[in-house]
């Protein structure tokens, strides 16, 4: 319908079908039919046909006035939204796995904002895998290797787990010099739901997959962190998550010429992940360097 409108227009502007014909470089019929299919979805006569011009009729000249207040609006409506806005605006919908996003993203979010003004973020630190459709987020950050392929997605950082402890938990417990010593102690997990924990470990050609047991099991990584924190026992987390303390002593590392990690073959990759559209929210792209830049 709309490009029967602008037909309208000019149409009117011009005063003849063969001259919007000739402006157009199409058929004289095909404005004739354009007309006619607009009268028919308006249910009113536009013009007063003769031989020698065209006139608009009451409900055409009413129709004019809306039509061109209508393509006016429409006008300001595209420029809104076109990307080549002098300064971004818009709202962003974040989901990042909860320790992730407090540790890591939470922290630079405030400089974003600061720099765009004009953009609203709304985030969910969660540890699940959302659906980003039907749950309406724009971007989701997530560990391991995006399995969905209608999904586009970007490397954001590599991932390394360590083994630590407090220093009270390692001089109050029996010593640990294999990965099997663990067994003994009481390692903290994340929850699995009914399946079986086991940590894994690696040391040039050899491999251990140990099963371990301990009185928290948590989804997210900060309850096993402040545990481990107060002594409570033995956590494998990222990196990222146990740096600050184990530099300023308040954790300690375990079995450190082992490399730990929480599943076999683990991609050791936090990736984020957002729809393929056709239109794509020019905010995410934005988002994406911004994340990608500072992290």
């Amino acid at each position: 319908m709309l490009k029967s409108v602008k037909i309208f227009l000019k149409t009117v502007e011009l005063g003849s079908f063969s001259q919007t014909a000739k402006v157009l470089n199409v058929a004289p019929s095909s404005i004739a039919r354009a007309i006619d299919g607009l009268e028919a979805d308006l249910q009113v006569s536009l013009f007063k046909r003769s031989t020698r011009k065209l006139v608009l009729t009451d409900k055409g000249q009413q129709f004019l006035e809306g039509a061109d207040k209508l393509l006016s609006n429409l006008d300001a409506i595209r420029e809104g939204l076109s990307d080549n806005q002098q300064e971004p605006a818009g709202h962003l919908r974040l989901s990042v796995f909860e320790s992730y996003g407090r540790v890591v993203v939470c922290p630079i979010l405030p400089a974003f904002l600061q720099r765009y003004p004009k953009v609203t973020v709304e985030i969910e630190l969660e540890n699940k895998i959302c659906d980003l459709a039907a749950e309406n987020i724009d971007i989701a950050i997530r560990v391991g290797t995006p399995m969905d392929s209608n999904l586009k997605s970007r490397k954001l950082s590599s991932v390394k787990t360590t083994l630590c402890a407090a220093p009270d938990y390692i001089a109050n417990h029996p010593k640990l010099t294999q990965p099997s010593d663990l067994q003994a102690h009481n390692c903290l997990t994340f929850n699995r739901g009914r399946q079986a924990t086991h940590w894994h470990f690696t040391r040039e050609k050899q491999y251990e997959k140990i099963l371990v047991n301990g009185n928290l099991k948590s989804r997210g990584g900060t309850a096993l962190h402040d545990a481990a924190l107060k002594g409570l026992g033995i956590v494998q987390l990222s990196n990222w998550m146990v740096a600050e303390n184990l530099e300023n002593g308040l954790l300690v590392a375990c079995l450190d010429e082992w490399q730990a990690s929480l599943a076999q073959n683990s991609s050791g990759q936090v990736y984020l992940v957002y729809q393929a559209t056709t239109f794509p929210n020019p905010l995410v792209r934005l988002f994406i360097d911004f994340l990608v830049k500072n992290i």
